[in-house]
C-alpha cells in the first residue's frame, strides 16, 4: 500500500481505510506492507493489525509531502517485487507507471476524490493533479473508486471502467459521556459535531456561520486540523472568535472520538466535495441524527431527506440553519429516523466486503483462478 500517510491512522479517511482494508486482508492471508512517511507518527511498531509497517522519509511541505514519499515507496517496493502495488488517491499514482512498465508487479489505485477539484491547491498544483487524474484512468492495470459518482465519472470523462468499491464501516461502541464532560463540558445532545480535515471543501467555515445563528446554549465541536491549511484554520478560529459555544479540540480519535460522536446532537457534514465519506458513515453508524450537503456521495449513503438524514442544498447556509433547526424540532422522531439509518449503513457497508472485492480485483490482474 502506497499514498497514505500511514498506519496507526491517528487522522485522514485514506489512512482509515487503508489500515481496515490491510486488517481484513491480512485476515484472510495476504502478506500486507504499508508504506509509511516518518512525518506522521510517533508511533513506530514494526508490525501492526496483522499488516508490516514500513517508514521512509519525505519532505514535510504542501506541494511535496505525498509525491516524494510515493516515489521514494515505488522505487523500494519495486525492488522488493511485491505482487501488487496498491495507490491511494490520484496524486500519489503519479509514480504508478514505474512499476506499471518496468516490472512485473501488477498495479491497482483507489481514487478517493477528484483531488484536482481541492480548493488548497493552486494553479500549477491544480493542473498536476488534473494530469495525475487522466493518468489514474490509464496507468493502473485496475483503477478502483469508492463512491458510484466517481465510478460514473471515470466511465463518461475517461471511457474507463473502473471497479466500485466503497468504504466500509464497524458496529462500533457506543460510550455515554465521561471524558468529553471533563474536557469539554458536553453532557449528551447538547451539541452538533463536525469531524474532518479542516480544509475549504469540506465547508466548516459554511456550518459556523449557520451556527452563529441559532439561539440557545447549544454548542458546536469543530474537531480537526490543518491539511496544510493554516491560512484556512486561522480565518475559521477568527470566524468564531466572539462566541464561546464554538469548539476546536484539534483532532479527536480513540475513546473520545466515540463518545463524541455517541452523544452529539447531530453530526453535520457541509462539504462541496467528498470521495465516499468515512465521518459520515461512522456518524451513521453510532446512529445519531445526521446533517449532510446535497453532493451525490452524501446522497449515495443517506438516501432523501427525512427525519434522522437532514439536507440541505450545499453552500446554502440559510438551508442549512433550517436543518439543524428541523433536527432540535422534533428529537424522538430524528433519533428513531437516525436508527433505521443506522441499521442501513451497517447491513450496506462492511470492510470485510471491501476487503473480498479488493481481492477479486487483485486476483483478476494477476490472472489467477
Amino acid at each position: 500500500m502506497i499514498g497514505q500517510r500511514g498506519i496507526p491512522a491517528s487522522f485522514g479517511g485514506v489512512e482509515r481505510h487503508v489500515e481496515e482494508l490491510g486488517t481484513e486482508l491480512a485476515a484472510r492471508g495476504h502478506e500486507v506492507t504499508v508504506f509509511t512517511r516518518t512525518n506522521y507518527t510517533t508511533e513506530r511498531p514494526h508490525e501492526y493489525r496483522g499488516m508490516r509497517a514500513r517508514y521512509l522519509p519525505t519532505v514535510t511541505r504542501k506541494h511535496l509531502d505525498a509525491i516524494v514519499h510515493s516515489a521514494i515507496s515505488t522505487v523500494a517496493a519495486t525492488g522488493d517485487h511485491f505482487d501488487v502495488i496498491h495507490y491511494h488517491a490520484v496524486g500519489p499514482g503519479i509514480p504508478a507507471f514505474i512499476p506499471r512498465y518496468f516490472s512485473r508487479t501488477k498495479v491497482v489505485l483507489t481514487v478517493h476524490g477528484l483531488d484536482a477539484d481541492r480548493a488548497k491547491w493552486g494553479g500549477w498544483a491544480r493542473s498536476v493533479l488534473t494530469a495525475a487524474t487522466w493518468l489514474s484512468a490509464r496507468v493502473p492495470d485496475a483503477t478502483i473508486v469508492v463512491s458510484r459518482s466517481l465510478a460514473e465519472h471515470y466511465a463518461l470523462r475517461y471511457g474507463r471502467k473502473a471497479w466500485y468499491i466503497p468504504n466500509g464501516v464497524v458496529n462500533p461502541t457506543r460510550r455515554p459521556a465521561d471524558e468529553i464532560t471533563r474536557r469539554f463540558g458536553l453532557h449528551g445532545g447538547d451539541y452538533f459535531l463536525f469531524v474532518g480535515r479542516l480544509v475549504p471543501e469540506k465547508a466548516p467555515d459554511l456550518l459556523i456561520r449557520a451556527f452563529l445563528r441559532l439561539p440557545g446554549n447549544l454548542r458546536l465541536l469543530v474537531a480537526g486540523g490543518s491539511s496544510f491549511t493554516d491560512e484556512y484554520v486561522r480565518s475559521l478560529r477568527s470566524l468564531a472568535a466572539t462566541d464561546p459555544r464554538v469548539l476546536f479540540p484539534g483532532y479527536v480519535y480513540g475513546p473520545t472520538l466515540d463518545e463524541l460522536y455517541s452523544n452529539a446532537a447531530a453530526f453535520v457534514l457541509p462539504s462541496s466535495l467528498e470521495g465516499l465519506p468515512l465521518t459520515l458513515l461512522e456518524a451513521a453508524s453510532y446512529g445519531i441524527p445526521v446533517v449532510a450537503s446535497d453532493i451525490p456521495p452524501h446522497l449515495e449513503v443517506v438516501g432523501s431527506d427525512e427525519p434522522g438524514r437532514r439536507l440541505f442544498a450545499t453552500g446554502d447556509d440559510l438551508g442549512l440553519l433550517r436543518a439543524l433547526i428541523r433536527v432540535l424540532t422534533d428529537p424522538e422522531g430524528e433519533r428513531a429516523g437516525a436508527e433505521a439509518l443506522r441499521r442501513r449503513v451497517l447491513e450496506t457497508y462492511s470492510w470485510g466486503a471491501t476487503a473480498e472485492a479488493t481481492e477479486r480485483v487483485y486476483i483478476e490482474v494477476l490472472g489467477r483462478a
